[in-house]
C-alpha cells in the first residue's frame, strides 16, 4: 500500500508512506515525524505510526494563502477519520462527501483507490487524525461477517468504496478522551504496537457505537442550531472549572434553553452536566496518571471547591475512589516499566 499527500502549489511531499498488507500481530510500530516551516506563512506537521497493514497519521497544516493537499491511497483500505477543523473544501474519487469539513466529527470509509484534494482556506489551523488500514487488518480487528456492519461490509467485498454511515457525525466525549490518549502515546518497542493496536479497537467500538448502534438525530436539528450546540461544546470545553449556568450558556449561544438540552443529548449523547463532569472526570485521570497533583490539587484543578465532593464525583464516574485510582495507576506503570526492561 502507497499513501502519498502532496502540497499542490509548491510539488512539496507531506507524506510518503508505502507497506504491505498483511496483518503481522508482531511487527513492531516505528515513528516518523515531518516538520515544514516557512515563516509564519506555512507550518506543516505530521506524526505518522507505521507497520504492516496499518499508517496512523496525526496532522497539523497553517498557511497564510489558500492551498490545495492532493492525498491518495493506492490500494484497499478502511481509513477511520477524525476531523478537527471546519471548512476544508473536499473532493474525493468515488465517495460522495460533504463539501466542507465540519470540526470534531467522525466517519468510517472504504476505499479501493482513493483520490481526493483538500482546498484549505488560509489563517486556518488544520487538524486530522487518520488511522488507515489494509483490509487485511481491518478483518482481523473486526469479523467481516458480523451483522452490526453487513451493508458496509458487503460493499467491501464488492470494491465498491462507502462511508459507512452518509454524514459524519459529532464526537462523543469517548472518542475525544480515545484520540487524545492516542495522539500523547509516549511508550516505545512491543508496548507501543500493543498500545496503539488496542486502543484503535476501543476507537472502532465507540464509533461503531456512535455510527451504527445508537445514531444521533442530528438530521432533526437545523444547521444554524448545530453551529450554536458546536459553539456551546467549545465554551464548556475551553474552561470546564468555571462553566456558566444553563441560562447563562443558553444566552451565550443565542438558543432557547430547551433547543439547549435537548439538542445537546442528540449530538453529543449526554446531557451538558454530564458533559461538564465528563471532562473533569477525564482531567483528574490524566492529572493521576501523570502523577502531576494529589487528589486535593486535582479537585482543585477540576473546578471543585469541596474535595469531599470532587471524591464523590469521582468514584460515582469510575466506581472508585481517587486514592485507589492512584495507587493502581502507580502500580500498572511501575509494572509496564519492569516488563519493559525485559525486551
Amino acid at each position: 500500500m502507497k499513501i502519498n499527500a502532496t502540497l499542490l502549489t509548491s510539488e512539496t511531499p507531506i507524506i510518503k508512506i508505502q507497506i504491505g498488507d498483511k496483518y503481522y500481530p508482531k511487527s513492531i510500530l516505528t515513528e516518523e515525524n515531518v516538520n515544514i516551516q516557512n515563516g509564519d506563512c506555512e507550518k506543516i506537521v505530521s506524526r505518522h505510526l507505521i507497520t504492516e497493514g496499518l499508517v496512523l497519521l496525526d496532522t497539523q497544516m497553517y498557511y497564510s494563502t489558500p492551498r490545495t493537499v492532493s492525498f491518495e491511497i493506492d490500494e484497499e483500505s478502511v481509513v477511520m477519520n477524525f476531523i478537527y477543523s471546519s471548512n476544508v473544501e473536499t473532493h474525493i474519487d468515488q465517495l460522495e462527501s460533504e463539501k466542507f469539513s465540519k470540526e470534531n466529527t467522525h466517519n468510517i470509509f472504504y476505499t479501493n483507490n482513493f483520490k481526493a484534494t483538500f482546498n484549505i482556506p488560509p489563517f486556518t489551523q488544520i487538524n486530522y487524525l487518520s488511522i488507515i488500514l489494509s483490509k487485511e487488518f481491518y478483518y482481523n480487528i473486526i469479523n467481516e461477517d458480523w451483522q452490526l456492519h453487513e451493508k458496509f461490509s458487503n460493499k467491501i467485498l464488492q470494491k465498491q468504496s462507502s462511508y459507512l454511515t452518509s454524514k459524519y457525525l459529532p464526537f462523543t466525549p469517548a472518542i475525544q478522551w480515545v484520540t487524545s490518549e492516542i495522539k500523547n502515546c509516549t511508550r516505545e518497542g512491543v508496548l507501543k504496537r500493543i498500545y496503539i493496536e488496542s486502543k484503535i479497537k476501543e476507537l472502532l467500538i465507540h464509533q461503531l457505537e456512535t455510527l451504527i448502534i445508537k445514531p444521533l438525530e442530528t438530521d432533526k436539528i437545523k444547521e444554524e442550531d448545530f453551529e450554536k450546540l458546536l459553539e456551546a461544546k467549545r465554551i464548556l470545553e475551553n474552561d470546564y472549572r468555571n462553566t456558566p449556568t444553563l441560562p447563562e450558556l443558553s444566552r451565550l449561544i443565542s438558543l432557547n434553553e430547551f433547543k439547549l438540552k435537548k439538542g445537546f443529548k442528540a449530538c453529543f449523547g449526554t446531557t451538558v452536566k454530564g458533559y461538564i463532569i465528563k471532562l473533569r472526570m477525564e482531567h483528574a485521570k490524566e492529572l493521576f496518571q501523570n502523577k502531576t497533583a494529589t487528589v486535593s490539587e486535582a479537585a482543585y484543578k477540576c473546578g471543585y471547591k469541596d474535595v469531599s465532593h470532587f471524591s464523590a464525583a469521582f468514584k460515582s464516574y469510575y466506581g472508585f475512589s481517587p486514592q485507589k485510582f492512584k495507587i493502581t495507576t502507580d502500580f500498572i506503570q511501575f509494572w509496564l516499566i519492569g516488563f519493559s526492561l525485559l525486551w
